[in-house]
């Protein structure tokens, strides 16, 4: 029997949370796209070099603002409309911006010797703005990078983030960059996602998780995340048409992410697209619009970028709560237990064999032969695993719709879904069972059957 739920926020054992104090993912999610419009400030030690990323060898006694005051940071965020803001804690050179504990690269041995982090989230609240938070896992000062990875390394990350969610109030979000993206190679694998996602949780259960993964998986299911992220400059564009998840679109006001010593010159996005092109279209389709604007070498937005946030404001008015989202499944958060794992089908493509339904890559597929009227897939685990999850992604257009699920333990067949599914994406979540394969077989449909990625989850229950 095929079982779809919504996912309530996880919580760790042996972590004092009272039940009455979590918050549904769902409504979580609907509030997070009724906030509309919030501010990203990337500020941090790339600001001192003009550059997007910075030397990871740079001293920390180049970030040295003589004016920091993050009061002006949230009155311009105010002026435009906004309902929270964003801030850089940690980019992907490994800098913190806040007083930590776990690496000397960091704020408090700069000339500055604040804590921005605190600063930041202070005023925000100050003047009724929502905080969040953003942490890059890709660490290069650390060496934190594909292939280098070790057990110290994820410590340092935990121990990061339950700094960063223990001492800073309430933090609405958490955006994690630099983690499964083409760029960083830093697979879920390698940093154990499951295992941070419900560390927040245990935290902060409301905290709100979103990794920037839109560059890799389907627009179509919450991968990883519990927001859909995407980052238009990367060439990320959320459909505004198709959308039915709640989603971000993240843009920058001046060139750059960072600020440059040109930007006090250049002039920046002109406002009125912002609001037309970005904010109105945005939040129709589901989607939190969210504008970055990068602080000064002496900690201050400047004039022009000030004055773009208030032509915003003059032009667009925050109506409040958007139309309600339409009901979802849980966001995907565990191990891809059928990835690499050794593969089988019916007679293949020649050019799409089996192995590519399995590949963690979106981009490739299995194909079956046009001539096969029932083709099927099958991929072994090995050794007997339990699992409750598998997820079937066409590539472009459906082309599986009737089919049935099947796994097999001790050499017999059991059947686990049996049926139809015209969705691009196909969850399944079912009790936990053993087996030591699973596979696929396919009705006639009348069109070519092709696999972009066959998953399988042993997913944690609550």
């Amino acid at each position: 029997m095929l079982s779809l739920f919504l996912l309530a926020p996880l919580c760790s054992q042996g972590q004092a949370t009272s039940s009455e104090n979590i918050t549904p993912l769902a409504r979580l999610q609907q509030e997070f796209v009724d906030l509309r419009f919030g501010m990203f400030i990337h500020y941090n030690i790339p600001t001192y070099m003009d550059q997007d990323w910075a030397d990871p060898e740079a001293s920390p006694s180049i970030f040295n603002p003589k004016k920091l005051d993050c009061e002006q940071w949230a009155k311009a965020a105010k002026s435009a409309n906004m309902t929270y803001g964003c801030l850089t804690t940690k980019h992907h050179s490994g800098f913190a911006i806040w007083d930590t504990k776990t690496t000397d690269y960091n704020v408090m041995n700069s000339p500055l010797k604040r804590d921005v982090v605190k600063e930041y989230a202070n005023a925000f609240r100050k003047n009724g703005l929502k905080v969040m938070l953003y942490y890059s896992i890709l660490d290069t000062h650390h060496k934190l990078r594909p292939n280098h990875i070790t057990p110290e390394h994820i410590k340092m990350i935990k121990a990061q983030i339950t700094e960063l969610l223990s001492n800073y109030g309430k933090i609405d979000a958490l955006i994690i960059d630099g983690w499964d993206a083409p760029w960083s190679r830093i697979s879920y694998d390698d940093v154990p996602f499951e295992e941070i996602y419900t560390l927040i949780k245990s935290i902060q259960p409301n905290c709100l998780v979103m990794d920037l993964n839109a560059a890799k998986y389907p627009a179509e299911a919450l991968y990883y995340t519990d927001i859909k992220s995407y980052e238009q400059g990367a060439g990320q564009h959320i459909s505004k048409d198709t959308n039915q998840l709640p989603a971000l679109s993240c843009l920058p006001l001046q060139k750059s992410w960072f600020w440059k010593t040109s930007f006090p010159q250049t002039p920046v996005k002109d406002a009125l697209t912002m609001v037309n092109e970005n904010i109105i279209p945005f939040n129709n389709a589901y989607c939190n619009f969210i504008l970055n604007v990068a602080p000064n070498r002496d900690g201050l937005i400047d004039e022009n970028a000030i004055a773009a946030l208030k032509q915003i404001g003059k032009a667009w008015k925050n109506t409040g709560p958007t139309q309600a989202l339409p009901i979802g499944t849980a966001p995907i958060i565990s191990p891809n237990l059928a990835k690499f794992q050794p593969a089988n089908s019916s007679w293949s493509d020649d050019m799409n064999i089996m192995d590519f339904a399995n590949d963690d890559n979106f981009n490739t597929t299995w194909q079956s032969n046009a001539t096969v009227k029932n083709p099927w897939l099958e991929i072994g685990l090995k050794a007997e695993k339990a699992f409750n999850m598998i997820v079937i992604a066409d590539k472009k257009n459906v082309t599986i719709k009737k089919y049935q699920l099947q796994y097999r333990l001790h050499g017999v067949w059991t059947t686990l879904f049996s049926g139809e599914n015209n969705s691009r994406i196909k969850i399944h979540r079912f009790p936990r069972v053993y087996a030591d394969a699973v596979r696929i077989q396919l009705e006639d449909t009348g069109t070519t059957a092709e696999i972009a990625e066959f998953v399988v989850f042993n997913e944690r229950t609550i």
